[in-house]
């Protein structure tokens, strides 16, 4: 599955989704944008989402205040979010709220996906080379 509009795009390797953050600063716009977006995910019980932000050079305490939310929902049914390299203003504003230990977080989304387990005969994604995403 992919979808993409203009600030996001989705990706899902059997049961993660992978939320790409395709915006250089990520603010109340696109934090009401992605809650939206992870609300759905909850509701229909996926339990393994990684947000990719790599490509997202600032985000703001409303966007941090999402996924810390987001991932205490999650949580609640069993899941994990995990992000993907945050930039280091967003590490920095992570930190100074005492969020930086609560997510696990990534170099690569090649490591980001690998960390949630699959079951052997099921790992497309492995059996397919690393860097796919990449």
């Amino acid at each position: 599955m992919r979808i993409v509009t203009e600030d996001f795009e989705t990706l899902q390797i059997y049961d993660v989704v992978i939320e790409v953050v395709n915006v250089s600063r990520a603010t109340y716009k696109e934090a009401a944008q992605l809650q939206k977006i992870l609300d759905n995910h909850i509701q229909n019980k996926i339990r393994k989402v990684i947000v990719d932000l790599s490509q997202c050079e600032f985000i703001d305490s409303t966007f941090l205040g999402v996924l810390v939310l987001s991932l205490k929902s999650i949580a609640k049914i069993g899941g994990d979010i995990r992000l993907v390299r945050p930039a280091e203003v967003a590490k920095s504003l992570m930190e100074k709220a005492g969020t930086l230990n609560v997510f696990n977080i990534y170099n690569s989304l090649d490591d980001a996906v690998q960390s949630f387990e699959f079951p052997s005969d099921q790992n497309y994604y492995l059996s397919h080379g690393a860097g796919l995403l990449s």
